[in-house]
């Protein structure tokens, strides 16, 4: 009986040993993958704060655009995206309560991601272009929004539209041009530099360019 007792806890003991490496083993993969996987990781940059609700520069990407302009995300269909910025001078600020009324006297909607948007008409579903604060997350706290002081705001649309892409454009900029003067701001391109004719001729260039590529297509 000595011996069997001997030989069963052989047995047990080695039954531990078993499970306890194949578990081990069975670890050291999973490590593995979630250093790999740390590494392989992109960092996320939020963005010049300075151009859509960070939601940031023109380089956004196109499905984000979309989506925050209340478009729907086409899964193969090109886009495009073009951005201006109105920001105050001698690095100032505007007063939140001014710059609302300036936006909602010009058409322009308080609406998702808490942007603003000119619709095409009544359909919400339908947005021209949006509007966001260059202060991160790029929303309008409309409830505390006149202690507030913005440095600028950052314009968007997202091609194509509901609209002809260069009609779009000019009523974005039209828009723009207003805000500007009301609250003697100084519009700027994407990058951050002085919106010139020749920039802005550059621009309407590119948007005809690309509604051609999509009626070729």
């Amino acid at each position: 009986m000595d011996g069997l007792r001997w030989l069963l806890l052989l047995f047990g003991l080695l039954v531990i040993a078993g499970v306890y490496l194949y578990s081990w083993r069975g670890k050291a993969p999973a490590g593995k993958d979630d250093s790999d996987t740390g590494r392989l990781e992109p960092g996320l940059d939020p963005g010049n704060a300075a151009d859509a609700p960070a939601i940031s520069s023109s380089t956004i990407s196109a499905d984000s655009d979309a989506e925050s302009a209340g478009q729907p995300a086409a899964v193969d269909a090109p886009q495009k995206i073009v951005t201006v910025r109105i920001v105050a001078r001698e690095e100032r600020s505007f007063s939140g309560g001014e710059l609302i009324l300036c936006m909602r006297g010009i058409g322009l909607r308080h609406g998702k991601f808490g942007i603003f948007h000119r619709y095409d008409g009544s359909d919400e579903e339908r947005t021209i272009f949006s509007v966001a604060s260059l202060i991160e997350p790029g929303s309008f706290d409309l409830q505390n929004i006149n202690g507030q002081e913005i440095p600028g705001i950052s314009l968007f649309l997202v091609l194509p539209g509901p609209i002809e892409s260069v009609e779009a454009f000019d009523m974005m900029l039209s828009a723009a041009r207003v805000v500007t003067q009301s609250l003697d701001g100084e519009l700027l391109d994407e990058s951050g530099s002085s919106l010139s004719i020749q920039r802005e001729r550059y621009l309407r260039e590119e948007i005809i360019q690309f509604q051609h590529s999509n009626q070729v297509s």
